[in-house]
């Protein structure tokens, strides 16, 4: 077991300290509830500044707009309890739509707002004339803790994101490091290899969440800007580097070609993967660049086969591995500069080495038909919550249907949240217990403030070193919040056995009721999310390679590169060559590989424009069958004959380009628009060599029909 670090035992007494100034002054104020103050203190805490000063303020946010909104429903609704529960089912549920569809620290304004006004608005529908003295109340004694929390944590030995930030790169330049190596030497599947997929993806993940928050951490706009650009390359990395296996598989396993001077160079660029960071932010961005990468981008090109040599499959594979080879050095080059820049606070200069036009989309994936299921979960739970409630007269029966509305809301995103919401449901009754126990024994001997933060130091220290930590954060930030809430600290000690049993048994058989209700309604868990993902991933490389119009082809690569991201952490580890993630990287450079035929199609001669034609058909109608009928399926054989067909013609072409072999004409120089030509078809012929690799990589050993290819 690990002990809480020197940093876990700092934030849990700057969080105590927090918590205990917001209970005194409520106290000092007579606020009604001032425990409220206190919990939210704890809810609102992190360990580092930005991220409890953008939690602080959206909860606040979140709090007013929720009590708004009882303010405005209760009075009008509360003769009619039925359609007064239809009413906070459907707010609860649209807020909690609008939560899940925002990826950043604001979705926490939708979370909060969604079930704060059923937290207000239920308890009070049994005396209407209490709602906006309750809603005023409730908003005052959380935006009191929510001040002392950010005051505390901003002021006392604050700890910054920015330093989280550089070790969640690092890790990930571990993780990618490993990666890159393993599959220089060939290696693309097993095990450790799905696992470092996962670790890469969700890594790139959760630092969308943590950029959102560097914001309020005073960080410079210049290392925010940087960072956003570190997190796109680093998602570019893993497609990249994966797509350059299947040419180094080919040449190596299937066609046993290896040309004298490619393993040097692998080697060489793996053992750069592995070098220390840069600890210099000069070191990466004067005038030399990166030495390193500079001799690996000089080898390449040395290497690249002459261009009457593409006409072979054994030259197009090699120049397609040359290729994808030079972008992962770009990629990789731009990432360890862009470290070495934010890590040193953003000084200097930087200059992108891998330029391309998928760069700058910004769009995300969403699956709304899932968010919407998701949202139905906790809507209809509130409902029959509220059936059973006013069915039964239970006095404290509110509190029943508001904690399962918190629990539902808190985990709808979730794949599985029926074990989460046990984890809430268990971690609630153990406050129950530890609340009973300081209200029963402890606080009778309690005669004064000083007194009441000598008792409630010790556990609540305690409990508060685990919050920072991952695998205990849920439960023990619930421990402390409900535990402190439970209490009910007031001015002056009142406690009733009976009322107390009560109202929290409420509050526990709200969440046992929550648990059934999850597992009875999403049995279901990450398997139909990724056969979800898999789905609308083969419509869009049919949407790639179709004549459909595309409005934007950078956000559509950015689309298909999030949900990619977004499917691989659903994927388990495992050592087939066939494993979904291994096909989905491939799927993704088919549709990618589509998106650069469509735009080099306005450039080449009609003849090689209707067999590429017939290829992106071809691809269109193979993926629209794969999403129609919801399964893997083959790609037909005479697709693979269209691919070789257009391989063969812009081979053809590229012959046709070369200078005379004259002494009189050995120095020419090709026109410009010859040029242009002459980089249109080699771009063609890198997207058909990656396409006819991704769909049929058993066949990487058959070389195309080539009339006159050297094989």
């Amino acid at each position: 077991m690990t002990y809480p670090s020197i940093r876990d035992w700092l934030f849990s007494v700057k969080t105590f300290a927090a918590s205990m100034l917001a209970l005194y002054i409520a106290l000092v104020f007579q606020l009604p509830r001032p425990y409220w103050a206190m919990a939210s203190v704890y809810i609102v805490s992190n360990p580092f500044v930005g991220a409890t000063r953008s939690k602080a303020l959206y909860r606040a946010l979140g709090t007013a707009l929720g009590a708004a909104a009882a303010i405005l429903l209760v009075p009008p609704f509360v003769e009619t309890p039925l359609l007064f529960s239809v009413i906070v089912a459907a707010w609860t549920g649209t807020l909690l739509f609008l939560a899940i569809s925002d990826r950043t620290a604001r979705s926490y304004v939708f979370m909060l707002a969604g079930y704060t006004m059923p937290l207000i608005a239920l308890p009070t529908v049994t005396d209407p004339t209490t709602i906006f003295d309750v809603a005023i109340a409730r908003t005052e004694e959380i935006t009191l803790g929510i001040i002392c929390a950010s005051v505390v944590g901003s002021n006392i030995l604050p700890s910054r994101l920015a330093p989280t930030l550089i070790e969640r790169a690092d890790a990930w330049f571990r993780d990618a490091a490993w990666y890159g190596s393993e599959t220089l030497s060939g290696h693309i599947v097993g095990n450790a290899l799905s696992a470092c997929r996962q670790r890469l993806a969700a890594t790139v993940n959760q630092l969308e969440f943590l950029l959102s928050q560097l914001s309020y951490d005073h960080t410079h706009p210049e290392i925010l800007s940087r960072a956003e650009s570190l997190r796109g390359r680093m998602l570019l990395f893993l497609p990249m580097i994966s797509a350059l296996a299947d040419p180094l598989i080919a040449l190596r396993r299937d066609l046993h070609v290896w040309p004298e001077g490619l393993d040097s160079l692998l080697d060489d660029a793996a053992r750069w993967f592995g070098e220390p960071l840069p600890t210099r932010a000069a070191d990466m961005h004067d005038d030399a660049g990166d030495a390193t990468a500079e001799s690996l981008r000089r080898r390449v090109a040395a290497l690249q086969p002459a261009r009457d040599a593409l006409a072979s499959w054994e030259g197009a594979l090699l120049s397609n591995a040359l290729w994808r080879l030079g972008q992962v050095i770009d990629v990789w080059q731009d990432c360890r500069a862009l470290r070495a820049l934010i890590a040193h606070d953003g000084g200097g200069t930087w200059r992108a080495r891998y330029r391309h036009w998928r760069l700058g989309g910004t769009e995300r994936f969403y699956d709304r038909g899932l968010m919407l299921f998701s949202c139905f979960v906790p809507m209809s739970a509130i409902l029959v919550a509220c059936w059973l409630w006013v069915s039964s007269g239970w006095h404290d029966g509110a509190g029943a249907v508001t904690l399962a509305a918190v629990a539902c809301c808190f985990f709808a995103a979730s794949d599985e949240p029926a074990p989460l919401v046990f984890r809430f449901f268990l971690a609630t009754a153990a406050s129950v217990v530890f609340a009973g126990l300081y209200l029963f024994v402890v606080l009778p001997k309690v005669h004064d403030f000083a007194m009441l933060v000598l008792l409630f130091a010790g556990p609540f220290i305690l409990i508060g070193t685990l919050i920072p930590r991952p695998a205990f954060n849920m439960v023990t930030m619930l421990v402390a919040v409900n535990t402190a809430t439970f209490i009910s600290v007031q001015s002056a000690y009142e406690a009733d056995f009976l009322v107390f049993l009560n109202s929290n048994i409420a509050g526990v058989a709200g969440l046992l009721f929550a648990y059934l209700w999850t597992r009875a309604t999403r049995p279901f868990g990450a398997e139909l999310a990724a056969k979800r993902l898999l789905r609308s991933s083969w419509s869009d490389v049919a949407l790639s390679a179709s004549h459909t119009a595309i409005a934007d082809q950078r956000n559509l690569t950015s689309r298909m590169l999030d949900r990619l991201m977004q499917l691989i952490p659903r994927l388990a580890a495992s050592d087939d060559h066939r494993h979904p993630s291994v096909e989905s990287f491939r799927d993704l450079r088919i549709a990618l590989s589509a998106l650069d035929l469509r735009r080099s199609l306005r450039k080449l001669d009609s003849d090689v424009t209707d067999a590429i034609d017939s290829v992106l058909a071809g691809v269109s109608e193979h993926y629209a069958r794969c999403a129609s009928e919801s399964k893997r399926e083959s790609a037909p054989p005479a697709l693979l004959a269209q691919i070789d067909d257009a391989m063969r013609r812009v081979a053809a072409h590229a012959r046709a380009q070369l200078p005379p072999a004259t002494a009189a004409d050995a120095d020419a120089q090709p026109a410009p628009r010859a040029l242009v030509s002459q980089r249109s078809l080699s771009n063609t012929l890198h997207a058909l060599v990656g396409m006819r690799l991704a769909l049929y990589p058993a066949l990487s050993a058959h070389s195309p029909s080539h009339p006159d290819a050297t094989v």
